[in-house]
């Protein structure tokens, strides 16, 4: 499992996880529904307390990993596979332009 502390402006807004099995979930932390009800990382996923789940990469995460010549460099770099969107989203979008910034928690850490 593969897994992401999503920030918004710099608050620890919800985690982003990609199961064994291939699906993707993305789950607003407690204090964030509280504390933030109406900022929301986008207005396809307002804030609740439910899960998202996907069998594929959430829209908005996948609009935030580089494309063209950038995605070529980023792949190669790295050794991604272009194909592998949660490996090169974990990679390329710790400091994005917005406001929302990807962060990847460490396998080791239970997860």
């Amino acid at each position: 499992m593969r897994k992401a502390i999503i920030k918004y402006n710099n608050i620890e807004a919800g985690v982003l996880m990609e199961t064994n099995d291939g699906v993707y979930e993305f789950l607003y932390n407690e204090a964030y529904v509280q504390n933030h009800p109406d900022l929301f990382i986008t207005f396809q996923m307002p804030v609740r307390t439910q899960p998202y789940a996907s069998r594929r990469l959430f829209p908005f995460f996948d609009g935030l990993i580089p494309e063209g010549w950038l995605l070529n460099i980023a792949s190669e770099t790295w050794k991604i596979n272009k194909n592998d969107r949660m490996g090169l989203l974990l990679a390329c979008c710790k400091n994005t332009v917005g406001a929302v910034s990807v962060h990847p928690v460490n396998n080791n850490d239970n997860g």
